[in-house]
Order: C-alpha cells, then sequence, then structure tokens
C-alpha cells in the first residue's frame, strides 16, 4: 500500500457536485484530491439543463465560463405547448426566462458529459489532483478521516481533513458512512434521448407539456441538438424498449400541440434512451463526523422538475462557503448546509409532487384543472409559487406557497 500525503479535502465523484466543489476549494488554496471511477464520461439519460437559480451559483463558484466553453447554451423562453391551448396562444404566453432573475440570461442548457468533464479540467487547472479510472474505494469518517482507493493496481491511502461524498444515487461513500438514504416509491416513470439534425427547433426556446397519456420535455442545445424527454405512467412500464425503441420515442413525439412536429421525425437519435423511475429521495443528515454529502449522494428530488443540476451546484457553492468560514471543518460548521439543504429540498419535492398532479393527470378531469391552473397563477403569486420554483428557486418564491392550504387550493382548480 502506497501512504500518500495528506490532503484538505478527497471528494469521491468527478461528476457536477464533486468536480464543482474540487474547482472552489483548489480555487481558495486548498489541497485537494478528486476521485473519479470513468475514464471517459459517458452519455446517459442525466440532467441537461441549469435553471436560473442554478446559474446564480455557478457565477459564484466562478464556472460559468468553463460550462459555456464546454457547449452549453442560455434559453430565454419557455413555451408550454400543451393539449388544453392552441399553439398560437401558448407562443404569445411565453415565459421570458430571462427576467426570472436580476441579470441571469436564462436557464443553461448543457450536455452532462461535457459539463462533468470541463468541471474536472476546471478542478485540475485550479490546482486539485485529479485521478480517474480508480478502483475500489473505502472511506473513513470520525477525528482522522481518510481514504484508502486503487489505481493502476496500487492500492493508496490518503489522510485528509474532510471527506465528501459526491458519488450519485448508488453512493457507497453513504453505504460506509452508514448514513441511511429514504426512497418514495416512483411517481413516473421517465426517459430521454439526445438528438441531433433537429434544425427546426429554436435553440433559445425550452417547452414542457401534456398530450394525451405523455409529459413531454424539450432542452435545445447549439448545434441543432436537443435532449428529448418522455414520461408515462408506472403502469405502462416498457413502453419504449426494444430495437425500435428510438423510433418509437421520435414517433410519439409528433405531438398535435406542437407547431411543426414532424420535425421530430427526422432527427437523428442515439444510442441511448432509457427509461427510469421518478421518484424522491432524501437523507435525514448528510453530515458525519469527518464527512458530508453532496449532490445525488445526499438525496435527490423526482427529475420531473429537473433541478439536478442546481441542486449539485448550490450544495457544492455552500460546503464550499461553510469551509471558508469555519477553522474547524466539523459538523457544526456544515450545519447551515445540513439546515438548508433540508427545507429546500423539501420544498423541491412539493414542487415535482405539483408538475406531477397537475401533468401527469391523464384525464378529462386533469386537463380541466391544468387549463385553470394555466389561468390563475400568472395572477396569484402564491399559487404559482411552486411552478416559479423550479426557475427561481426554493427560497425565491413565497414560504405559502408550500404550505398544504395552498397546495389543496391548487389541485383543487376546476
Amino acid at each position: 500500500m502506497a501512504k500518500a500525503e495528506r490532503m484538505d479535502a478527497v471528494v469521491i465523484g468527478g461528476g457536477i457536485a464533486g468536480s464543482a466543489l474540487a474547482a472552489a476549494l483548489a480555487g481558495d488554496g486548498y489541497q485537494v484530491l478528486l476521485l473519479e471511477r470513468q475514464t471517459v464520461y459517458r452519455d446517459k439519460v442525466r440532467g441537461e439543463v441549469i435553471n436560473c437559480w442554478g446559474v446564480v451559483e455557478l457565477l459564484e463558484l466562478g464556472l460559468e465560463e468553463a460550462i459555456l466553453k464546454a457547449g452549453g447554451s442560455y434559453v430565454d423562453r419557455f413555451i408550454g405547448y400543451d393539449e388544453i391551448t392552441d399553439p398560437d396562444t401558448a407562443q404569445a404566453n411565453a415565459i421570458p426566462l430571462d427576467e426570472m432573475l436580476p441579470g441571469i440570461r436564462g436557464v443553461l442548457d448543457v450536455g452532462h458529459p461535457e459539463a462533468c468533464e470541463a468541471l474536472a479540467t476546471a478542478a485540475a487547472e485550479a490546482g486539485a489532483t485529479v485521478v480517474r479510472g480508480i478502483g475500489d474505494v473505502t472511506v473513513t469518517g470520525g477525528a482522522n478521516p481518510s481514504v484508502r482507493y486503487e489505481y493502476n493496481d496500487i492500492e493508496y491511502d490518503v489522510p485528509c481533513r474532510l471527506v465528501i461524498g459526491a458519488d450519485g444515487r448508488t453512493s457507497t461513500v453513504r453505504r460506509q458512512l452508514g448514513i441511511e438514504l429514504t426512497q418514495t416509491p416512483p411517481n413516473s416513470l421517465g426517459g430521454g434521448m439526445l438528438v441531433e439534425d433537429l434544425h427546426d427547433w429554436p435553440v433559445n426556446v425550452t417547452s414542457i407539456g401534456t398530450e394525451k397519456d405523455l409529459l413531454y420535455f424539450v432542452f435545445p442545445r447549439a448545434g441543432a441538438k436537443a435532449r428529448l424527454y418522455l414520461l408515462h405512467d408506472v403502469a405502462q412500464k416498457g413502453r419504449f424498449s426494444g430495437p425500435t425503441r428510438q423510433a418509437d420515442f421520435l414517433k410519439a413525439f409528433q405531438f398535435q400541440c406542437i407547431p411543426g412536429s414532424e420535425m421530430f421525425a427526422t432527427a437523428t437519435p442515439s444510442e441511448s434512451c432509457a427509461f427510469y423511475p421518478m421518484n424522491d429521495a432524501w437523507t435525514d443528515g448528510p453530515v458525519v463526523p469527518g464527512a458530508v454529502l453532496i449532490g445525488d449522494a445526499a438525496g435527490w428530488t423526482d427529475p420531473v422538475v429537473g433541478q439536478g443540476l442546481s441542486i449539485a451546484l448550490r450544495d457544492a457553492r455552500l460546503v464550499r462557503d461553510a469551509l471558508r468560514s469555519h477553522g474547524s471543518w466539523s459538523p457544526q460548521a456544515l450545519k447551515e448546509y445540513v439546515d438548508e439543504r433540508e427545507e429546500r429540498m423539501r420544498r423541491l419535492r412539493i414542487s415535482g409532487q405539483v408538475r406531477t398532479t397537475m401533468n401527469m393527470t391523464f384525464s378529462p378531469e386533469g386537463a380541466a384543472r391544468r387549463k385553470a391552473y394555466a389561468k390563475a397563477w400568472p395572477e396569484d403569486p402564491i399559487l404559482a409559487g411552486s411552478r416559479l420554483a423550479t426557475f427561481q428557486g426554493a427560497f425565491g418564491v413565497s414560504a405559502e406557497s408550500f404550505h398544504p392550504d395552498t397546495i389543496q387550493r391548487l389541485f383543487a382548480l376546476r
């Protein structure tokens, strides 16, 4: 076994959260080791959008330029094409995303593997030691934290001040530290596919809507690319599977509510087209002596609201700020992060429940409620809050928007 020099922080997981925090801590002059299993970031069905409040965090971390250089592009209009309205009305009611938060140009769409590569590179350029292609990892918390990992058939033992677990939903760090994860049953099934040659979709327009028994998302990217998503009821498991899944997916995307939707039939699909359970998960405490969890390792919200990248960036920024402010990197130093994250995730879970109920109640009653909500929310900031929180952040709207009475009033609309 090789004994390595002591580090301030060992970050396990070089995704969005881990690489962003590694870059931020290294930029502050700390000795940081970033460990990642993948030698090449692979394209999977993962988040493609950094919402407006997440862009604020990206700017605070000084990492916007890295994402833009990785092909990120701003989207400044949201058009809710939906079966309850005609396309002209939907376009007339477009939401200006560049007016959601002061100085923020909109939501930022970027490929997930490209973003991870850019942030890992930013961490290395900031002075972090980045090791990719590692094998098994063993972590120890407590008064003398350490990380043991395998690389090129050599086992390294690294003492540190703090272990940072950023290794995703199936986090081995979380398991080894004995931090319990609570998960809800699937709220729906959702799948995505990257397409190219989508030349007729405006690069500055994102869209979400419902038609028949599907909820769709369109997240465009520069170069006539887009990540398309479809969500359906859990009872329809396997609806888009087998050798024709890409063709079936694109055929389903030819919605009547989207003008010119035949464009999707001629788009070029990627190989990656898979569906996953859409659920919520949380830890009661993502901090223990000697270690902290961030990103999906600490719990996630239903991807139906597309908050994963923004959550990861806020986690990274809050932990960076906490470690900046305290000489002792104890659990007490991270208490503000723990408390803020608990309430943030609670509110975003409610936003997810609202979207699922509003957009995935595939019935005449559901359509009537959705139509009533479309009329009510622009005039009622409290009713609008759980929706606008996905753009403005959980604390960017009134706390009353998440009160049970408000949600009950919202669900009673007809």
